[in-house]
């Protein structure tokens, strides 16, 4: 499989980043290949800045670029409907389904996938991290790659989901103080230190911040057309919403009896089966529970 690493050139995602890529994608699809205009001037951030947002959208799912001729962006379906509907994506539910897609992105987005579907530990500092991550790479028949790669890629990833001024106190200053919206929906904290090394825990979101069409989405997402779920499959198998959320069984069962409300999921456990059943869904999939999910917010 192939990996990428460090793409982001150390930049994290800023709050107002994307909705400024997608602003700029829908003036001009070449934005960032045009010879005629600066991207610089056009989004009014650095150039690494630039080439990070470039990947930062194609990596959560907004917009996509062919892969050779004329690398213009254009929006996903998801991108579409985002821009039309949170275009400044104020909704938790739309920060959970680029999360998603980010985190389910294996190819470009490594570091990210190993951490919330691979990576078993809890608790853990940045050398834990990279060590297990090293050992992954090995598994899967790829190079290693320099610790300082890996390093960046997990400084990155903290400064995705943990505020500034909780993981660098003493370095945020005022026009440093941008953080990443995906701290909002609460995946990782920082626990203490060990020496030198800070630690840092995996955390369970807040169920009540799950909206049940953004779960559904995802459950549809992975399902493959089959309409009987085994509860431990949502709970621990890759891409799928216990590994992505970082839920456990008790937060899961609280979870789904939410979406159970919408009358397309059965949570079955009766009879020796643990299992939900997935009803009336011809006419959903991703996208349409998206869809439901920002009707639901306009009604």
């Amino acid at each position: 499989m192939p990996m990428k690493f460090r793409a982001h050139d150390t930049f994290f995602i800023r709050k107002g980043w994307l909705s400024k890529g997608m602003k700029a994608v829908s003036n001009a699809p070449d934005v960032f290949v045009s010879k005629e205009k600066n991207p610089m001037d056009e989004l009014g951030i650095g150039s690494n800045m630039v080439k990070a947002l470039r990947y930062w959208l194609q990596v959560v799912g907004l917009t996509t670029e062919p892969k050779s001729g004329k690398r213009n962006q254009s929006f996903t379906d998801l991108g579409e409907l985002i821009f039309k509907k949170d275009r400044y994506i104020e909704e938790i539910g739309t920060l959970m389904l680029l999360h998603y897609k980010m985190v389910s992105n294996a190819e470009e987005a490594t570091t990210w996938y190993f951490f919330f579907n691979e990576f078993s530990l809890k608790e853990f500092g940045k050398e834990d991290f990279v060590r297990m991550l090293q050992s992954y790479i090995n598994m899967n028949n790829e190079d290693s790659k320099p610790d300082r790669t890996l390093s960046d890629d997990f400084t990155c990833l903290i400064n995705t989901y943990v505020p500034r001024y909780k993981s660098n106190p003493g370095k945020v200053s005022a026009e440093n103080n941008i953080d990443c919206p995906f701290g909002e929906i609460g995946l990782i904290d920082i626990i203490g230190k060990k020496g030198n090394d800070i630690i840092y825990k995996k955390i369970t979101p807040n169920t009540k911040s799950f909206n049940p069409w953004i779960v559904l989405a995802i459950i549809l997402a992975e399902a493959n057309k089959r309409t009987e779920i085994p509860l431990s499959e949502l709970l621990t198998s890759p891409n799928n919403i216990g590994k992505v959320f970082n839920l456990d069984s008790i937060s899961l069962m609280d979870v789904l009896h939410n979406v159970e409300k919408t009358g397309h999921i059965k949570i079955i456990r009766t009879a020796g089966l643990d299992i939900i059943q997935l009803k009336d869904i011809e006419d959903l999939d991703f996208l349409n529970c998206a869809k439901k999910f920002y009707d639901e917010i306009d009604g």
